[in-house]
């Protein structure tokens, strides 16, 4: 039976995923939308090289910057590996991508390239609110307000169909895993114990070189972009480019990252209420 693994930032389901799979076999597979990037390897904590190597390891750093990807797109990579031979043992982060993969997707046309534009210069130039305003009521009940990404992408579904994506979600199709056909886990982290993790883990990511790896894509950097939504990535850019000290920009990616646990044990918390609760640690 397959296995999923859901859990906050820094909570150590990577490490439980690679547990499960050396004692009892299968392949692990990505499910966090900052890890499938190729760009990212230390700031978004994917597996490392020598962890890769011990067991299989699926739809990580397999794209490159500037691709286009979804949670349809990550939903049909899936299901290839849901059809094959070796058990799947599916781990991330993802709210969106493992609630898709367990509750259905509904299936919204993709958006035209001159739409998404519109909307990334709307939210480069005046950030997430006024679109946010003009959400159909039943989604903008529904959306983050505080996730400028998911804010954009609920504006553009309604532009793009005439539909809000509360309606487009109202008709979900079937899961690709439903409740019965997994074993679903869900790790659960005290905040203050999290939030060390957090803090301590960010340094020990600056130590092995991940200022370095900001620096290799900025040239292309493009905030609005899905890869540069990587989780302290825009701040080490900020510092490159000069526009704050190390310490200020290491202070805030921190913080950053406390505030993206935080939307995670709350969708967690509200999405994942059957799942089977292991604590962390």
């Amino acid at each position: 039976m397959p296995v999923v693994i859901a859990g906050p930032t820094a909570s150590g389901k990577s490490a439980l995923a690679l547990q499960i799979a050396e004692r009892q076999g299968g392949v692990i597979v990505n499910a966090d939308a900052l890890q499938v990037w190729g760009c990212w390897r230390l700031l978004t904590a994917r597996p490392s090289a020598a962890e890769e190597a011990r067991v299989p390891h699926r739809l990580y750093g397999h794209l490159s910057c500037g691709a286009e990807y979804s949670v349809g797109h990550w939903l049909r990579e899936v299901a290839t590996l849901l059809a094959g031979p070796e058990r799947t043992i599916i781990v991330g982060g993802t709210g969106l991508y493992l609630t898709a993969l367990t509750e259905g997707l509904a299936e919204i046309p993709p958006v035209p390239a001159e739409l998404r534009a519109e909307a990334d210069a709307r939210l480069a130039a005046g950030g997430a609110g006024a679109m946010l305003a003009e959400l159909d009521a039943a989604t903008r009940a529904r959306v983050d307000p505080r996730n400028p990404a998911r804010i954009q992408r609920a504006w553009e579904v309604q532009r793009a169909t005439g539909r809000g994506l509360a309606d487009w979600q109202a008709a979900t199709g079937p899961a690709l895993l439903p409740t019965a056909s997994a074993r679903r886990l869900v790790l659960e982290a005290g905040r203050d114990w999290l939030a060390e993790r957090i803090d301590r883990r960010f340094r020990t990511m600056l130590e092995a070189g991940a200022l370095e790896e900001a620096r290799a894509v900025l040239a292309q950097w493009s905030p609005a972009a899905p890869w540069a939504r990587a989780i302290g990535a825009p701040e080490l850019i900020a510092h490159l480019r000069g526009e704050m000290g190390l310490e200020e920009a290491v202070t805030a990616a921190q913080a950053a990252s406390r505030q993206y646990a935080k939307r995670q044990r709350t969708w967690f918390r509200a999405r994942m209420k059957d799942w089977q609760k292991v604590a962390a640690g």
